[in-house]
């Protein structure tokens, strides 16, 4: 569907050239969801503009529907667009029009006739929830209605391909995850390819089958995103998936465990069928020992849960060691404070 191939972006000219993207090589399956995450000036913003040819690679080759697009004539270039949707953060609406006049907006420059205009918006507007907001104008809509607008008039010429370029990063949490349900259902009922960009893993856990993290350019990580988020690689990709899963120690806590050298504290990771089993009040309960879980959480990714807690052992030392070999052999256990280090 989409694929990227050692594609490389400089802006500027020799001495004050910026390396936007760098030898990147990545391919999105026909209808998946596939996230790209990464902070601001990452370069994801670029990549992504390069699907459409508004920004040309620099050098490698983007192909999207088996066409590679830096050599499709501009007849071909502009069917291609038709065939991308986009959403933008901060929603790009004509003010001067209405809801029911943005959403005709591309079919009229499709040259779409008035009856078929007509009956398309109406479906769209269905579609979004927004039947009754047509003859609004955008100042009259709050935040997540504009969005909605904005993803209904990028899906007004049908696309197969559906870019979101941070879009739910102007919206408040509760819209945010309305917005969410929403692509989720485009992608499953359309069955459309949808290609995002975020600085926030939430939505990427939320909506994403596939994900690559980006970072000064270059594509640090790609893979499912179950596998990224139970095993990350990087340390970018750790520092992600810790704002989500809110599972850093904190100052008071480290502070009171180095006063404390006795203390030895683990992580443990549940994935698959472990994360619904009573595995560690067994396996501790056989041992004869105690534990504590400081915090943790379970999530659910891709309709498959997974856990992770930081846990305190109380017994011998012998015991103790007994207990992480145990339930290494079942679950991930990795030692996080063992004397004050």
């Amino acid at each position: 569907m989409i694929k990227f191939e050692g594609v490389s972006k400089v802006f500027g000219t020799e001495g004050k050239a910026v390396q936007a993207v760098k030898n990147v090589t990545l391919t999105v399956n026909k209808g998946e969801v596939f996230g790209i995450v990464g902070f601001s000036g990452a370069g994801k913003s670029t990549l992504i503009r390069l699907v459409n040819l508004l920004e040309r690679p620099t050098s490698g080759k983007v192909t999207v529907n088996n066409l590679e697009i830096s050599t499709i004539s501009p007849t071909e270039l502009r069917k291609l667009r038709r065939g991308i949707g986009m959403i933008f953060q901060s929603f790009n609406l004509f003010n001067s029009r209405t809801v029911f006049g943005n959403i005709a907006y591309p079919l009229k420059l499709a040259k779409t006739n008035k009856q078929e205009i007509k009956r398309r918006v109406k479906e769209l507007l269905q579609f979004v929830g927004l039947e009754d907001k047509e003859d609004n104008y955008p100042e009259q809509l709050s935040g997540g209605q504009r969005q909605r607008v904005g993803i209904a008039r990028a899906l007004a010429t049908s696309p197969d391909i559906l870019i979101c370029d941070e879009a739910t990063s102007a919206l408040d949490p509760e819209t945010t995850g309305e917005i969410l349900n929403l692509l989720k259902k485009i992608n499953k009922e359309y069955n459309i390819t949808i290609l995002l960009i975020t600085h926030e893993m939430h939505v990427i856990r939320t909506i994403c089958d596939r994900m690559a993290v980006m970072e000064n350019g270059e594509v640090i990580e790609e893979g499912n995103v179950y596998d990224i988020f139970s095993d990350p690689q990087s340390k970018t990709t750790k520092n992600f998936i810790s704002s989500v899963l809110n599972d850093k120690l904190s100052p008071r806590l480290l502070k009171k465990l180095h006063e404390n050298p006795t203390v030895r504290l683990y992580r443990v990771i549940f994935t698959g069928e472990a994360s619904s089993k009573p595995i560690l009040s067994q396996v501790t309960r056989k041992h004869q020992i105690d534990f504590n879980i400081i915090y943790g959480s379970i999530n659910e990714l891709q309709e498959q849960l997974f856990g992770s807690l930081v846990v305190e052992f109380y017994g011998g030392k012998s015991e103790v060691d007994k207990v992480v070999e145990e339930l290494s052999k079942i679950v991930e256990v990795r030692e996080v404070v063992h004397h004050g280090s």
